[in-house]
């Protein structure tokens, strides 16, 4: 190992520690920035869903199921594309679950966390392109504040550069991993020149990809999961050309990095997705209003009123349905919900002309059903205003009209 022989008047520093041992507990700085990035699109997803109409708190309940799926796709993605590291010559296959030692895919982590939203949605009763098209600028930025913890970790860095912003780049301490190595002087170690700040490059990007979905999603008013396309297209992009810049190990397809592989078919996808799929921007409202609480009647002193308050909070709607951008803005100052469409096999309305219809056939089955009563089982009018002349003219005729009987 070498001293780098003098700190270059223009360089960007690293730290020479990622990891700081709260007790028996050990701080990691690259999973602090994972969960930074995670609030991050929390925050940006919820506030976007409340302007398409879905109830406060949403992304909490998606989060619940993206997040912990998007963990799992990630580490499966890396250990399929790396499996060397676990079940080559040398490897142990049980560190394929020791997550906290590093080895996260982002195409894992997208997929992943797509599944998990996916079934959010399912169980909330949103449609999955409204949550997708929500997150679509979220995602990059929490990805840029994730790329922090790649600095941190002295990973993800280009090749040698004499450009201001190089990186010096420390030797990390293979038998103390998050720290750097250090010299007899106690000094840490750093690899010698400068190199290309990859890591970066990215965060930089993904800010521009973000801001990029913002400005044509409120442009061409985007929906049915083009945003998120969008965004897959932009990230994608830039992933193409700041993979070939790296200089970390990975599995070669054709001499090139299986990552550069991936970039392009990916954004080949979300380009198909883009130009084949047409519709307007997706706006809900709930299905039903929620029931109001009750109001606590008796002495004022007697109620509870952090229960109360609790209680007047509004219930989430048991689902949504997708109403136009007009129908949206006309229910929030309102407040009363647009009619449901028919269906296509019902078309005509119910009229009052119905109604009466209606009516006078009941009027006519009761009145058959009185005359009905008056007959005895023998054919003959109990209605003593008849004579008996009448009533035996009247039992001839029935008697005609009837079919003869029958052997069964």
């Amino acid at each position: 190992m070498t001293l780098a022989p003098m700190t270059p008047l223009a360089a960007m520093p690293s730290p020479s520690t990622a990891v700081w041992q709260l007790g028996p507990v050990p701080i990691r700085a690259y999973a602090l920035c994972i969960i930074l990035g995670i609030v991050v699109a929390c925050v940006v997803t919820e506030y976007r869903l409340r302007r398409r109409g879905v109830a406060p708190g949403a992304v909490l309940d998606i989060a619940v199921w993206a997040v912990p799926a998007g963990i799992i796709g990630a580490r499966i993605y890396h250990v399929i594309t790396s499996p060397e590291k676990y079940f080559g010559a040398g490897g142990e296959p049980i560190k394929a679950l020791y997550i906290w030692e590093g080895g996260l895919g982002i195409w894992g982590a997208v997929a992943g966390g797509a599944v998990g939203a996916w079934l959010a949605a399912r169980q909330l009763g949103i449609p999955f392109t409204v949550i997708a098209d929500a997150l679509a600028p979220g995602l990059p930025l929490a990805q840029a504040v994730g790329r922090l913890g790649n600095w941190f970790n002295n990973e993800l860095y280009g090749g040698r550069t004499t450009l201001p912003w190089g990186l010096e780049v420390h030797v990390m301490d293979p038998d103390n991993p998050g720290h750097a190595l250090r010299d007899d002087a106690g000094n840490p170690v750093l690899q010698p020149g400068l190199y290309h700040p990859a890591f970066l490059y990215e965060a930089l990007w993904n800010v521009g990809v973000a801001a990029l979905v913002l400005y044509l999603d409120r442009k061409l008013r985007l929906g049915r999961g083009r945003a998120f396309a969008l965004y897959v297209m932009g990230y994608t992009a830039g992933r193409f050309w700041i993979e070939l810049m790296r200089t970390d190990e990975a599995n070669l397809i054709l001499g090139v990095r299986l990552n550069v592989w991936t970039a392009v078919l990916v954004f080949l996808g979300a380009l198909a997705y883009f130009v084949r799929v047409r519709g307007p921007r997706e706006y809900l409202v709930p299905v039903g209003e929620p029931a109001a609480a009750p109001t606590p009647s008796g002495d004022v002193s007697q109620v509870d009123l952090s229960a109360r308050e609790a209680a007047a909070r509004p219930a989430p709607p048991e689902g949504y349905r997708v109403v136009t951008e007009e129908q949206f803005d006309a229910y929030r100052k309102t407040g009363v919900l647009p009619p449901v469409e028919p269906a296509a096999d019902d078309d005509r309305p119910e009229t009052p002309d119905d109604d009466a219809t209606m009516a006078a056939a009941d009027d006519t089955t009761t009145a058959d059903a009185d005359a009905a009563d008056r007959t005895d089982a023998g054919g003959t009018d109990a209605d003593p205003e008849r004579t008996d002349a009448e009533r035996t003219n009247a039992g001839r005729a029935d008697a005609a009209a009837r079919p003869t009987d029958r052997d069964s």
